[in-house]
């Protein structure tokens, strides 16, 4: 016998008024069997309290933080050791390339777990995940896309190096993402669009770790891990502190852009609700 969402808000209020409570409600097996679907649609109450509450204050804050890490990238952090690098004021644009790396493969998780909740629930809170998971890695993905060869074309001489497996398995999930966000403004929507397209998502989140790996099993030019602190990959204690700026900049600016697009797709479906209600009411 599984709860019920109001079973659930009463174990869930009752444990935290009274750890005792919590304790006695786990071995009675209160939490053990709570319907799965009624947490999903409690999570859901809570993100549509404060989703409208924190989009604006996240994003702008974190867009910010990305101007503030320009700003400490290009007239603070120091300049990398010549020798060892072909062009080194260039590699300051890596102070944003990094953090639209790490926020990309945010949204792609994101998109990969909305996927597993619409198929295993049909949570309408999953789609979304899918939908703005998409958006936002095909945000970031092109992110890293222009400035990847911007840095190359003056690092290796090239823009495009065919033959190392981190930057096209990275361009294979751009592309994934761009397929999705296409075929949701081109499709009609429905339970088989949606089903197709988030098997579409949770096959392609299979390259998000075969990307991020590249660079250790297969490294050719591309960088490897420059966060270790090895003889390799170690960087200066200055260049760390702006890129740790801008990956807390660009996580803040992710969850955001998470919420403002989760009030813009909430209003989207207000609208078309409006407008089906208009039109019959027309008919009449």
């Amino acid at each position: 016998m599984y709860y019920s969402q109001s079973n659930l808000r009463a174990c869930l209020a009752n444990s935290s008024n009274d750890s005792r409570f919590l304790t006695d409600s786990i071995h009675d097996g209160c939490f053990d069997r709570i319907d799965m679907k009624a947490a999903v649609e409690v999570l859901t109450d809570v993100w549509e309290g404060i989703h409208q509450k924190i989009a604006i204050p996240l994003t702008s804050a974190g867009i910010i933080g990305a101007v503030i890490t320009v700003l400490l990238g290009f007239f603070w952090a120091p300049l990398v050791d010549p020798i060892a690098w072909n062009a080194p004021e260039a590699y300051r644009i890596l102070f944003w390339h990094v953090p639209f790396a790490w926020t990309s493969f945010m949204s792609y998780s994101l998109l990969f777990l909305g996927a597993i909740l619409w198929y295993a629930m049909r949570s309408e809170l999953g789609w979304s995940m899918v939908l703005i998971g998409s958006e936002l890695g095909l945000l970031f993905g092109l992110g890293v896309i222009i400035s990847g060869p911007i840095w190359g074309s003056v690092e290796w001489g090239v823009f495009w190096d065919w033959g190392d497996v981190r930057l096209n398995t990275y361009a294979l999930l751009t592309g994934v993402a761009l397929f999705l966000v296409m075929s949701v403004r081109s499709q009609p929507d429905g339970e088989e669009t949606r089903d197709t397209l988030a098997a579409v998502g949770l096959f392609g989140f299979v390259l998000v770790p075969i990307t991020a790996v590249a660079t250790t099993l297969w490294r050719n030019r591309h960088p490897g891990a420059i966060l270790r602190n090895t003889e390799e990959s170690g960087i200066d204690p200055d260049i760390r502190i702006v890129l740790y700026i801008g990956a807390l900049s660009f996580m803040v600016l992710f969850f955001g852009l998470v919420a403002l697009n989760y009030s813009i797709h909430n209003l989207r479906e207000e609208i078309a609700g409006r407008k089906i209600i208009t039109d019959k009411e027309d008919l009449i």
